[in-house]
């Protein structure tokens, strides 16, 4: 948002506009999705939508704010989703672009690419044993 000539106004209202969009679409596909803040020390640092569908668990959105990143709290978050994964015997999925820096993180956390879609990777992690 740093680039475009808009007032402060004008890009909280763009970004309310994206979020509510957003928001509207997991709802419409995924109505059960748990939509939930990632705090760390009662903060609230980021959001996750995980959606636990009835053949896998698919994470619908995972951010962490950037002040926070590289600090565990995404792993841990990550971690806790893949071990109630396992405990239901059930596949977690994400779709993320393919440049982003959290693809690194994600295959650290033993997920794969099951399949490309333009600019997206659709990533899988059956639901083994956590390293």
């Amino acid at each position: 948002m740093a680039v475009v000539p808009w007032t402060d106004a004008q890009k909280r209202a763009f970004l309310q506009m994206q979020f509510a969009a957003q928001k509207n679409s997991y709802a419409k596909e995924y109505p059960d999705a748990q939509h939930a803040l990632i705090c760390s020390d009662e903060q609230p640092v980021g959001r996750l939508y995980l959606a636990r569908c009835q053949d896998c668990f698919h994470i619908l959105d995972i951010t962490v704010a950037d002040q926070y990143r590289n600090k565990g709290i995404g792993s841990s978050v990550l971690k806790e989703i893949l071990q109630e994964a396992i405990e239901a015997a059930k596949t977690t999925t994400i779709y993320v672009e393919r440049v982003n820096p959290s693809v690194r993180l994600f295959e650290r956390l033993g997920f794969c690419i099951a399949s490309v879609r333009d600019f997206t990777v659709l990533l899988e992690r059956r639901p083994l044993p956590l390293n």
